[in-house]
C-alpha cells in the first residue's frame, strides 16, 4: 500500500504525504486504519514499521522514497584540499535524475567538519606567516590541523557545503533546503514531532532536504542503543555519526531504500586489504559474525563497524540498505537499476539461494573433483546424462510444453519459439551427440602435445587441462544446456550456465538430469545453473571466478556481452551471415538442392544462408527463375541486392542492407561477375562465420576454399554442415569466428588450454651458464 500511495502521490504532483499504509485524504489528511483518525500532515508521527525490506535488487527500482547518506571521505578530495567537486557533481546529478523521475529524495551530508577543517587550517597558516617571522621557533604550523575547534570548524564547513550544494542543484533546477538537528530533537517529543513535519513538508513541496548534525552548537550527538524514543516506547539507535543518524532518519519516515555512500566496494568478511578478504554482496543478519572489522575512515566520525549497525538498524525496520563506494561512477543509478554494486542488506527469506559466487567457487572445486576422475569416470557421467534425456523424456517435454505455452502468450518471435521448441527427435539427436562426447573424451585432459629431453635427467612435457570455471549464456534453446554440460564434464571444466527466462522451466527439468548424472561419480557441484535475477553485467565483471565467457543466441546478445566483458575473454560470433555462391560452372541440380537446404532446413540457425550470391552468367539461363521459384514454394521472402534490383523492372523488394541475418525464411540475392567479387562482397558483408561455393571446376573450388577467410569454407555442401555434431564433435559449444584459440565449431578442444611440466633431479640454471652442463633440446616422440 506504501509504495502505491507514494506511486498515486508523485502523480498528483505530491501534494499529500502518506505513512505506514494510510489512505490519502484531501486537504492533506491521513485516515490510519479503521478508527478514522485524521491527521494533519504537519503533525506526523512514528507509525508501524514496513515488515520486510526488498528481496532482491532487481525491486530497487521500484523505491519511491530514498536517502542518500554521503560519508566525508566521499565528499573532500584524497589531498585534503577541499571538496571533490567532480564525485559530487556526478552524485547530486543522479539524485536531480531521482527527483524529476518521482522519487522522494533526502540527503544526509557529512564533511562539515572536514571541509571546515581544512578551511580553517588555511587561514590560521596565512596568519601564522607574520608570527613565524617574528618568531622563528614558533611551532604552531606543525600542529595547526589539530589545535582548530571542530564547532568552529563545522560552522564555517557548513555553510561552504550548502552554498555549493544549492548552486549544484540549481543547475538542474531542483530546490534544496538545509535541516540542521542536534540531539534535543530526538529526545524531546515536540521537536521531533516539529522534525518530521517539516521533513514531510519539504518533501511535499518538491524540495530535497539535505540532513546533517549541527555540530556548531553541541559535540556529535549519543543517544544510547536502549534509549527509549519519546512518544513511541521503543527503543533507538545510538546516533554517533550520520550513518546512524541516516538509519534513523530512513527508519522513521519509512524509506523504501538508503544508500550509504562511502570510500569502500562495500562490506567484507575482513578488511579488504587483508588475505583472504571476501566482499559480501548481500548481508543478512546471519553474517554478522562473520565480519571483522579494521580502522575507520582518517577524516570521518564513523568506521565501517558503525555503518553496519545502522544498516542492520534500518533493516531490521523495513528498510532496504546498500553500502557502496561513492567514488564509482554512477554508483546511485547503477544500484537502483539492480546491478550488483556494493553491498545489499536484506531480511527476506529468498535471499537463502545460493550466490553466483558461491557457485562460481562450487564450480572450480568441482571442476578439479573432475580432474582427479579418470576418463572412463567422467564417460561414464556422459553416458548416464544420455541415457536420461531418453528415460525421462515426458518430464523434459512436460515443462518444455510450458515454456513454449508462456513464450507463445507473451508474443515471442517465432524464430525464437523454433529454438525453444524441444521433441523426441531433437532428444534422440541430443543423446547420440553425448555419447559421442563420452566415447571421445578418454583422451581429452591429460593429452600429451610436447615432449623435449631439455638435458641428461632433464624432461620437459606440455599437456592438456581444462581452462577453469565456464560461463555459458544461451537464449531460447534448452538443448544447448546437456551439450555444453557434456563438453564440460568431457574437459574437467567447472560451468555456470544461464539460460534465458523463456526457457525457464525446460532448463531446470534439463539440469536436473545434469546434477544426477554428475553425483554418479561424485562432482555434482562442477555444473550450476544461475536462476537467480542476476544480471548479466554482473556476471561479466567476475573475472577471479569466471575464465570465460561463450555466449549463444542472438547477434544482439553476443555484441552486448563482447561489448560489456572487459577482463573476461568471450568466445563466440556476433552474427551468422552466410553465403552460398553459385559459381558459373555450378550444376543447377546440386546447387537447387544445396541452397534448399541452406536455407529452409532451420532457417533461424546461425549457419543458415542469409546471402545467395549468382555469376552473372546465370541470369541469362533457367537456374536464375528455378532458384526464385523454388524459394518462392518453400515460403521464402526475397530481397534483391543493388546489382540485381538495378537489373529487374518488377522484382523483389530491395535489401536495406547486405550485412543483415534475417534467422528466418528471408534472404538476399545477389548477382556478381566472378568468383573473385563474390570472395571480396563475402569479405566485405559477411561475418567469417561460413561461406558455400557450388562448381563443378575443381580450380575455382580451390582457389574459393583458400581465400575466403572464414572459420568454415565448404565446396558443393550446404552451410547447414558447421556443426560440431555434424563435425563429429559430439556437440558444440558455439562457433567461434575469432582467430585466435579456437574456430568453427567449438568442440572439446576448444574448452582446454595447456600447461608445461618439467622434471629433473638438482637442475639449476646456473649450471648451464656455467658450462657444468650442456643444453640437447631433443624432441622425443609423444606417443
Amino acid at each position: 500500500m506504501l509504495r502505491s500511495n507514494l506511486f498515486l502521490k508523485s502523480i498528483l504532483g505530491r501534494r499529500f504525504y502518506s505513512v505506514a499504509g494510510g489512505d490519502f485524504l484531501p486537504s492533506g489528511k491521513i485516515n490510519f486504519g479503521e478508527d478514522g483518525v485524521n491527521v494533519d500532515k504537519r503533525t506526523l508521527v512514528s507509525a508501524e514499521r514496513k515488515k520486510q525490506t526488498f528481496s532482491d535488487r532487481s525491486q530497487l527500482k521500484y523505491a519511491r522514497r530514498l536517502v542518500v547518506k554521503l560519508g566525508s571521505a566521499v565528499i573532500t578530495r584524497e589531498d585534503g584540499n577541499g571538496l571533490a567537486l567532480g564525485r559530487l557533481s556526478s552524485i547530486i546529478e543522479q539524485v536531480a535524475e531521482c527527483h524529476h523521475e518521482g522519487r522522494e529524495c533526502i540527503m544526509v551530508t557529512s564533511g562539515a567538519v572536514a571541509f571546515g577543517r581544512q578551511k580553517l587550517t588555511q587561514e590560521l597558516l596565512m596568519s601564522l606567516s607574520m608570527r613565524e617571522t617574528l618568531s622563528p621557533s614558533d611551532h604552531t604550523r606543525e600542529d595547526a590541523g589539530s589545535i582548530l575547534d571542530p564547532r568552529a570548524a563545522a560552522a564555517v564547513g557548513q555553510s561552504e557545503l550548502m552554498s555549493m550544494y544549492d548552486a549544484m542543484f540549481s543547475q538542474y533546477n531542483v530546490k534544496i533546503a538545509q535541516v540542521l538537528v542536534t540531539k534535543p530533537d530526538f529526545y524531546n517529543e515536540e521537536t521531533r514531532k516539529n522534525l518530521f513535519c517539516t521533513l514531510s513538508e519539504l518533501i511535499s513541496l518538491n524540495i530535497v532536504p539535505i540532513v546533517n548534525t549541527n555540530d556548531a552548537v553541541s559535540p556529535p550527538m549519543y543517544i544510547h542503543d536502549d534509549t527509549v524514543v519519546p512518544g513511541t516506547g521503543k527503543k533507538g539507535i545510538g546516533i554517533k555519526d550520520n550513518d546512524s543518524l541516516s538509519a534513523l532518519l530512513a527508519a522513521e519516515i519509512q524509506s523504501d531504500l538508503l544508500i550509504m555512500m562511502s570510500d569502500v566496494d562495500g562490506i567484507y568478511n575482513k578488511p579488504p586489504w587483508e588475505d583472504g578478504a571476501r566482499m559480501i554482496h548481500t548481508y543478512t543478519s546471519k553474517e554478522r559474525d562473520q565480519v571483522q572489522f579494521g580502522q575507520k575512515s582518517k577524516v570521518g566520525t564513523g568506521g565501517m563497524d558503525s555503518k553496519v549497525q545502522a544498516a542492520t538498524w534500518a533493516m531490521a525496520r523495513g528498510v532496504s540498505v546498500v553500502i557502496c563506494n561513492g567514488m564509482q561512477d554512477n554508483a546511485i543509478k547503477t544500484i537502483i537499476s539492480g546491478r550488483k554494486v556494493g553491498t545489499f542488506f536484506t531480511d527476506s527469506a529468498t535471499t537463502s539461494a545460493t550466490s553466483v559466487d558461491v557457485m562460481a567457487e562450487s564450480a572450480r572445486s568441482g571442476s578439479r573433483v573432475l580432474q582427479k576422475l579418470t576418463p572412463a569416470e567422467r564417460a561414464s557421467a556422459i553416458h548416464t546424462l544420455a541415457d536420461l534425456l531418453l528415460e525421462k523424456k515426458e518430464k523434459i517435454l512436460e515443462a518444455n510444453a510450458k515454456d513454449l505455452e508462456e513464450a507463445t502468450k507473451s508474443g515471442l518471435e517465432k524464430p525464437l519459439l523454433n529454438r525453444l521448441s524441444l521433441s523426441e527427435g531433437k532428444l534422440k539427436t541430443l543423446s547420440i551427440g553425448l555419447k559421442q562426447i563420452a566415447d571421445s573424451s578418454y583422451e581429452n585432459v591429460g593429452k600429451l602435445l610436447r615432449k623435449t629431453r631439455l638435458a641428461d635427467n632433464l624432461m620437459l612435457r606440455q599437456v592438456t587441462v581444462p581452462i577453469g570455471v565456464l560461463l555459458v549464456i544461451f537464449e531460447s534453446r534448452p538443448d544447448s544446456l546437456p551439450q555444453v554440460a557434456a563438453l564440460a564434464i568431457a574437459s574437467a571444466n567447472g560451468l555456470l550456465l544461464k539460460g534465458g527466462k523463456e526457457a525457464a522451466h525446460s532448463n531446470k527439468a534439463l539440469m536436473d538430469l545434469v546434477k544426477e548424472s554428475l553425483q554418479t561419480v561424485g562432482a555434482q557441484d562442477a555444473i550450476e545453473l544461475v536462476s537467480t535475477r542476476e544480471e548479466i553485467s554482473d556476471l561479466l565483471s567476475m573475472e577471479k571466478h569466471i575464465d570465460l565467457i561463450i555466449p549463444r543466441g542472438s547477434s544482439d546478445l553476443v555484441r552486448s556481452i563482447q561489448k560489456q566483458s572487459q577482463h573476461i575473454p568471450v568466445l563466440g560470433h556476433a552474427e551468422g551471415i552466410c553465403h552460398v555462391y553459385l559459381d558459373k560452372d555450378a550444376d543447377p541440380v546440386k546447387a537447387l538442392k544445396v541452397v534448399r537446404d541452406a536455407k529452409c532446413d532451420y532457417p533461424a540457425a546461425c549457419n543458415a544462408m542469409e546471402t545467395l550470391l549468382l555469376h552473372e552468367d546465370h541470369m541469362s539461363g533457367p537456374l536464375f527463375t528455378e532458384i526464385c521459384n523454388m524459394l518462392k514454394n518453400e515460403g521464402v521472402k526475397i530481397h534483391a541486392g543493388p546489382r540485381l534490383a538495378s537489373q529487374l523492372t518488377f522484382g523483389p523488394p530491395a535489401a536495406r542492407t547486405m550485412k543483415h541475418e534475417y534467422g528466418s525464411l528471408e534472404c538476399c540475392i545477389e548477382i556478381v561477375q566472378d568468383m573473385n567479387e563474390a570472395i571480396d562482397h563475402i569479405h566485405k558483408f559477411g561475418s567469417s562465420h561460413t561461406d558455400v561455393i557450388v562448381t563443378e571446376n575443381e580450380n575455382t573450388a580451390k582457389q574459393f576454399l583458400s581465400s575466403v577467410d572464414s572459420a568454415c569454407v565448404f565446396h558443393n555442401v550446404s552451410s547447414r554442415f558447421a556443426d560440431g555434431f555434424r563435425f563429429g564433435l559430439g556437440a558444440e559449444v558455439g562457433i567461434s569466428t575469432a582467430r585466435i584459440h579456437a574456430r568453427g565449431p567449438v568442440g572439446v578442444e576448444g574448452l582446454l588450454t595447456t600447461k608445461w611440466i618439467l622434471e629433473g633431479t638438482d637442475h639449476t640454471a646456473a649450471e648451464f651458464n656455467e658450462g657444468k652442463r650442456i643444453w640437447l633440446h631433443e624432441k622425443l616422440p609423444v606417443n
